[in-house]
């Protein structure tokens, strides 16, 4: 893994860790820091009974702190928080994921492998350094890269990728927001259904802080880390 980021591999100190849903997400304390007060928001990249992985990608004094953390080291961390990604969905599902937001995909894809859902993963990335965990996600299912500088697989962005233009009956997607939008805009167009993890900036995981409020076609205005991360598009007003 490239210098931008980092995987850490966390256990519990004592019992088993909680059910996790693919594409919620944890809010971590900066251990050690005094610049950073307020946890991070981060998604699961993949948890089980033992053991806990978050990708970070180094954005700032906080996520730069967690990458440089020494093996050994403790973390305070909330969890599972928010909704994550539907799993009762049929047919043929592509997985789209753009840059570190490709996390909680291939957690999602394993769960509906497993439930005999045919699945393919859509990565994309500005350049091949910034392509995370190919091999994993190749050891899963079927994986189509794109590259905005043409480094790896396909030249160009996820959306000009060829593999969107085949028949699906589920999109997930998650990543920078203008990427969100664009492969929402396609499933829209096709009528096919799709979901999206937003980021919105969120302060404390909990709904109580009211930073990461989002303005919904059925609700009106919801807290991002309660209602989802993740959101049918057709609840939102994009």
């Amino acid at each position: 893994m490239g210098p931008s980021y980092a995987l850490l591999r966390l256990r519990p100190l004592r019992g088993d860790m909680p059910g996790i849903e693919p594409g919620q997400f944890v809010q971590v304390e900066v251990p050690n820091s005094k610049t950073t007060y307020l946890r991070r928001p981060i998604s699961v990249n993949y948890a089980d009974r033992h053991e806990l992985w978050l990708l970070v990608r180094r954005a700032g004094a906080g996520t730069n702190a967690l990458c440089d953390l020494p093996e050994g080291s403790r973390l305070n961390i909330l969890l599972p928080l928010g909704h994550g990604f539907s799993t009762d969905v049929r047919g043929r599902v592509l997985l789209v994921g753009g840059g570190v937001g490709v996390a909680p995909l291939r957690m999602l894809g394993r769960r509906l492998l497993a439930q005999g859902v045919e699945v393919q993963f859509l990565l994309g990335a500005r350049t091949s350094a910034d392509v995370l965990q190919l091999d994993l996600f190749r050891q899963t299912a079927e994986t189509h890269v794109a590259t905005e500088d043409g480094s790896w697989g396909h030249k160009g962005l996820v959306t000009d990728h060829p593999i969107l233009q085949e028949s699906w009956n589920h999109i997930a997607c998650c990543g920078p927001m203008p990427m969100m939008k664009a492969v929402a805009a396609i499933a829209r167009k096709r009528g096919i259904d799709c979901e999206v993890s937003l980021e919105n900036v969120m302060a404390c995981g909990l709904g109580a802080c009211l930073c990461c409020v989002e303005d919904t076609a059925d609700k009106g205005n919801v807290c991002v880390c309660q209602e989802g991360p993740v959101f049918n598009i057709k609840r939102l007003k994009w």
